[in-house]
């Protein structure tokens, strides 16, 4: 779950964050930037003490870094938002990030993610962009009424199967364009799971939304996350990270899952590694995703 030293030689220092910064999210979701990187919502939280979005971060690991890459980079480009960082160990896109797989770190498989659109037509571009590229169809553009009566969502399959989608509706708060909007992730256990993130939802800035068999939903400010039971193949190998605003948040967070009997996955403290100031905690969900809280105190 924490890196451990390597020996370095001549590598360039930016060569060594980015890979250190694979290896932490695969393991233990832990966050690195390239020195001198900072991250949009850092300067959001920065201006007005406002997070303003659900995940600081989500990681995946992918089977082909290269084939991923193109994938994303054909269809976020559409959306308006190109990688914050990119080599060959990671490339990320603000709170969006992929890495390949190692012997110890299987595939992300079975995740839906949506990603903000600006109008309608960018949702049509960005399905188009990937039809045109080769990649498949998940579901055409146009409304999807039973998600919200202005809902309007373009689906494609990345490389590894799982699902991107382009989706915009009218909000009062929307995040940004190209950041995660939601994420859909299917569960061995509905209701184990729905109490594990009701456990930390006070900690994490969510809360219970809609409530029903096959689908429990937490929503923030305009976004949520789903967890569902559908009897198609579970989620697996995910990594999710909440942003906090103190640090004592953080430390709430790990002890109330602790309590409540969840696995830890690295307690709190400050990973002065990842950058000065980065304080974090881990602990991993009933499916084995591993679960962050982190306040990057900028």
């Amino acid at each position: 779950m924490f890196l451990r030293e390597r020996p370095r030689g001549r590598e360039s220092a930016e060569r060594v964050a980015s890979r250190d910064d694979l290896t932490a999210r695969l393991r233990g979701g832990v966050q690195v930037r390239p020195r001198g990187a900072v991250r949009g919502v850092e300067l959001e939280h920065a201006r007005n003490g406002s997070l303003g979005v659900v995940f600081d971060h989500v990681a995946i690991a992918v089977s082909d870094l290269a084939a991923s890459e193109r994938f994303y980079r054909t269809v976020l480009s559409v959306l308006g938002v190109e990688p914050s960082h990119a080599d060959a160990e990671l490339v990320e896109w603000e709170d969006w990030d992929i890495g390949p797989t190692d012997r110890e770190h299987s595939v992300t498989r079975g995740l839906h993610v949506g990603f903000r659109a600006p109008s309608r037509a960018a949702v049509d571009a960005f399905w188009q962009a990937g039809i045109d590229a080769g990649y498949h169809d998940d579901g055409a553009p146009g409304p999807r009424t039973e998600y919200g009566p202005d809902y309007y969502g373009g689906f494609l399959l990345d490389p590894d199967g799982n699902s991107a989608e382009a989706v915009h509706g009218e909000r009062a708060r929307p995040v940004p364009d190209g950041r995660v909007d939601h994420l859909w992730i299917r569960v061995a256990d509905l209701a184990a799971s729905k109490r594990f993130y009701t456990t930390i939802a006070p900690h994490a800035g969510i809360r219970l939304g809609d409530d029903e068999p096959g689908r429990v939903q937490f929503t923030g400010e305009d976004y949520s996350f789903s967890l569902i039971d559908d009897e198609r193949p579970l989620t697996e190998h995910v990594h999710l990270a909440f942003p906090a605003r103190e640090d004592a948040t953080v430390r709430a967070f790990h002890a109330a899952a602790v309590a409540a009997g969840y696995e830890d996955h690295g307690g709190p403290g400050e990973r002065a590694v990842y950058h000065p100031g980065y304080y974090g905690a881990f602990v991993l969900d009933p499916d084995g995703h591993n679960v962050e809280v982190v306040n990057h105190n900028r």
